[in-house]
């Protein structure tokens, strides 16, 4: 049961890191790209070697003992690659204009809302938090299951997850406080958008619980660990280097995988 509401905690606590977003865009009259642009990095950096060096090898360790070495393996590798291919597949069905990982500043704030006028979002402000909400829900299915596995991986990945929802919750407070001209419902709106995480493991919980074998885990692990490797190549790194200097990027990575590889030390 402590492990349970471990997880479901830290998977709320990740989801909700929109909220952070929210705030500063509408406190803070400039973006400090500098500090997104690391965070992004470090992000990134802390998903790339947790599933790599990790999340991989937990999987392929469980596959390979149900299964045996090939069939482990084969199906390891397809998991891996299967969960890329489903949140590619998320990523292509959102709009461009409603992408939550689609960079934006918080000056787009003080923007007049005729520059915006030709942006589709208007007619739909929520539609960008129900964009964020389907995308984010795989990622809270990938938190609670690393804390169910293991909470000190747990804790990393949902401290990941938190720092690269923070510029999300800018990305959906800007359109949605264009489509509607109310601050208080679009700080509303992104900040339960980041309920879809939690709920993500709850899902998991229900269907997936009662059936969980070192197959199923397996399976589900490393797809995880695809998912969140796509999403740092895809999205977070793309958007860290926009945000801020090139190097800036570079060396969150390198201080996310530092900080991670640290940490998994400590815990052996």
């Amino acid at each position: 049961m402590d492990e349970l509401l471990l997880a479901f905690g830290l998977t709320l606590m990740a989801g909700l890191a929109t909220g952070i977003g929210s705030v500063l865009a509408f406190f803070t009259s400039t973006t400090n790209t500098r500090f997104l642009s690391i965070a992004l990095g470090f992000s990134a950096g802390v998903m790339i070697y947790v599933s790599m060096v990790e999340i991989f090898f937990k999987a392929k360790e469980s596959l390979v003992g149900s299964m045996g070495v090939q069939a482990g393996s084969w199906v390891t590798v397809a998991s891996f690659f299967g969960g890329m291919l489903v949140i590619a597949i998320i990523d292509k069905a959102i709009p461009k204009q409603g992408n939550p990982h689609e960079p934006k500043s918080v000056e787009d704030m003080s923007k007049p809302r005729a520059e915006v006028k030709n942006q589709q979002l208007l007619k739909m402000g929520t539609f960008t938090a129900l964009a964020i909400a389907i995308h984010n829900f795989p990622e809270g299915i990938a938190t609670f299951t690393s804390a169910l596995q293991d909470p000190s991986l747990g804790i990393a990945i949902a401290i990941a997850i938190a720092i690269h929802n923070i510029p999300e919750g800018i990305a959906v407070s800007v359109p949605i406080y264009y489509a509607t001209g109310d601050r208080k419902k679009a700080f509303k709106l992104s900040f339960l958008s980041g309920l879809s995480e939690p709920v993500g493991a709850i899902a998991a919980y229900l269907i997936l619980m009662p059936f969980l074998s070192d197959t199923l885990f397996g399976i589900l692990f490393a797809g995880v660990a695809g998912i969140m490797v796509f999403i740092s190549l895809d999205e977070l790194l793309p958007a860290s280097r926009q945000y801020g200097e090139a190097h800036l990027s570079i060396y969150g990575v390198v201080g996310g995988m530092a900080v991670m590889a640290v940490s998994l030390l400590l815990f052996i």
